[in-house]
Formats: structure tokens, C-alpha cells, sequence
């Protein structure tokens, strides 16, 4: 499975953006969908996930009832909606694809990533 991330940019604080993450290769409706980000100098770190057996979505308290998580399995696309960004929110952010039916909070179990699309939230 190849991710291509797409749709950051630089916005002010309370501002919107939405990620996509197109996904070739074939089963993308079979893989949990994760999205993480990584700022300058800090770790990278789990932003949402959904889980592609239930649907069941999973966000990091930080992002929780600003960011919206969503997946188009007829398009191979999963998207992240962002409301209300705030300068902390800026990184880079990654999309990620595991095989798991879970939704995981850490990096390792998943197998593919692609490229990170730069968020710039100006205060």
C-alpha cells in the first residue's frame, strides 16, 4: 500500500483544514487508517484513528471534538477534517496504514506511512 498525504497549508488560529490521504494498492478497505503528527524537535504522536472492521473512531484528547476523522473506501481515501486549529496544532502530519482491526495509538504497529503534509497555524 502507497499514501500519498495531501491538503496542508498555512492558516490562522481558528481556522479549517482537511487532510486526504490517497491510497493505492489494493484491500484499502481492510486496513486501519491512522493519522499521527510530528513537530519540530518532539516526538511524533497519535492525532486520530479509524478502524476499518467496526468504523470505530479514536482521537488523542488534545484534537478530540475539533478533528473529524472519515474514510471513503470507493475512493481509497481517508480524510482529516480540522476546525478550530490552534497554533500548537502546527506539524507535520502523517498518514498511516495497519493491518490490525484496532485502532493503535503508537507507531510501531503500523506498516505503511506516507510522506507528511506540512500544518501551519499562525497565532
Amino acid at each position: 500500500v502507497q499514501l500519498q498525504a495531501c491538503g496542508g497549508g498555512l492558516v490562522q488560529a481558528g481556522g479549517s483544514l482537511r487532510l486526504s490521504c490517497a491510497a493505492s494498492g489494493r484491500s484499502f478497505s481492510r486496513y486501519t487508517m491512522g493519522w499521527f503528527r510530528q513537530a519540530p524537535g518532539k516526538e511524533r504522536e497519535f492525532v486520530a484513528g479509524i478502524s476499518w472492521s467496526s468504523g470505530s473512531t479514536y482521537y488523542a484528547d488534545s484534537v478530540k471534538g475539533r478533528f473529524t476523522i472519515s474514510r471513503d473506501n470507493a475512493k481509497n481515501t481517508v480524510y482529516l477534517q480540522m476546525n478550530s486549529l490552534k497554533p500548537e496544532d502546527t506539524a507535520v502530519y502523517y498518514c498511516a496504514a495497519d493491518s490490525s482491526p484496532f485502532v493503535h495509538t503508537r507507531v510501531s504497529p503500523y506498516d505503511y506511512w506516507g510522506q507528511g503534509t506540512q500544518v501551519t497555524v499562525s497565532s
